[in-house]
């Protein structure tokens, strides 16, 4: 029967926007909590976008969902923050052209310090948060830096949509469905620098399971224009669609929160955007980094021993790096504010 839980209380920040547009139905209609979850839809967005968030408002009731109990919306965090259950941190201010990433990474430390005090004063400890905003890595960690009662491990960053087009890339090379490519990695930042890495994934062709690498027979490919496609992919569909991927950002919302909530299958992994303790893989520690984790109780967990050659160690670290430099100017701005 339809609603028997206690609703769950989900908040999506940039609620007017278009990534939440194509995100909103699929939370609402039980894509990502299941079909028998209500849930209560919390909105956040800028005030001088209320009145379009309020059209997005009405089309969610004319949607006539069951497990949709109620739609909140609002712009301001007091309402929007409080005891919630998930919190998904879409809203960030976009590059605009000719800005430096110095000057977006000020605009959103301001951004996230300011919802993570939100998250720590109105939420609820086990609240599970997911920023997708843009630089996500390191809002999160700016995010999760700001909110210091609730746990790091709550505080996770989409790197999911890369998983995913890297997932797609391998199975269109081959010719299969995407569900028969599994255990791609994404290791790093959100940015062109990640590292889209298939040495440890499989690949299941005419009914037998192998190694991508030795599906693909291609490795000046795989090392080439496989690692360049995913990580300017976002760019492509900019350029192509004057807009940007929506769609395919939503699905892998959904795709992450899901699987957070649910679990991953046994001997499978994925690829989230994570707090390092310095223990894995030689990344630093105190980053939001993407690693490929799997997913019980709602608890990630690192997979640990998986071998790195040479040439995946270099673009490891190139994406630490970057993730380093960032880090250290955000953390600039917080203490010169």
């Amino acid at each position: 029967m339809v609603g028997i839980a206690e609703p769950l209380r989900v908040l999506v920040t940039g609620a007017a926007g278009q990534i939440a547009y194509s995100l909103l139905f699929g939370i609402a209609k039980g894509d990502v909590f299941g079909k028998d979850q209500s849930l209560i839809l919390v909105l956040l967005d800028i005030t001088p976008m209320m009145p379009v968030l309020n059209g997005v408002v009405m089309e969610l009731e004319d949607c006539a969902l069951p497990i949709l109990k109620e739609v909140i919306a609002t712009d301001k965090e007091a309402e929007a923050f409080k005891d919630l259950d998930v919190a998904i941190l879409v809203g960030s201010m976009p590059r605009r052209e000719g800005m430096e990433r110095k000057d977006l990474l000020k605009a959103n430390v301001k951004i996230f310090k300011s919802q993570g005090a939100a998250l720590d004063k109105y939420s609820k400890k086990t609240v599970k948060v997911l920023v997708v905003g843009n630089p996500a890595n390191t809002n999160c960690l700016i995010a999760s830096k700001s909110a210091s009662s609730i746990p790091k491990e709550n505080f996770t960053c989409l790197t999911r949509l890369d998983h995913n087009r890297a997932q797609s890339q391998i199975a269109v090379r081959l010719g299969i469905p995407a569900k028969d490519v599994k255990n791609v990695i994404i290791w790093g930042n959100h940015s062109s620098t990640q590292f889209p890495d298939v040495n440890h994934a499989k690949a299941t062709v005419k009914g037998k399971t192998i190694g991508v690498y030795e599906a693909v027979q291609d490795d000046s490919w795989l090392k080439g224009d496989f690692i360049t496609t995913v990580q300017q992919r976002g760019a492509a569909v900019i350029k192509a669609r004057k807009l940007s991927s929506a769609m395919s950002a939503a699905k892998a919302i959904c795709d992450h929160v899901r699987d957070w909530w649910f679990g991953t299958h046994e001997g499978e992994f994925v690829s989230m955007g994570v707090i390092s303790d310095g223990n894995s893989y030689g990344i630093p520690e105190d980053l939001i980094y993407s690693f490929p984790v799997a997913i019980k109780n709602q608890s990630w967990k690192i997979i640990e021993g998986l071998p790195i050659d040479d040439f995946s160690r270099e673009k490891m670290k190139l994406t630490a790096d970057e993730l380093v430099d960032e880090r250290d100017t955000a953390l600039q701005f917080i203490s010169s504010e």
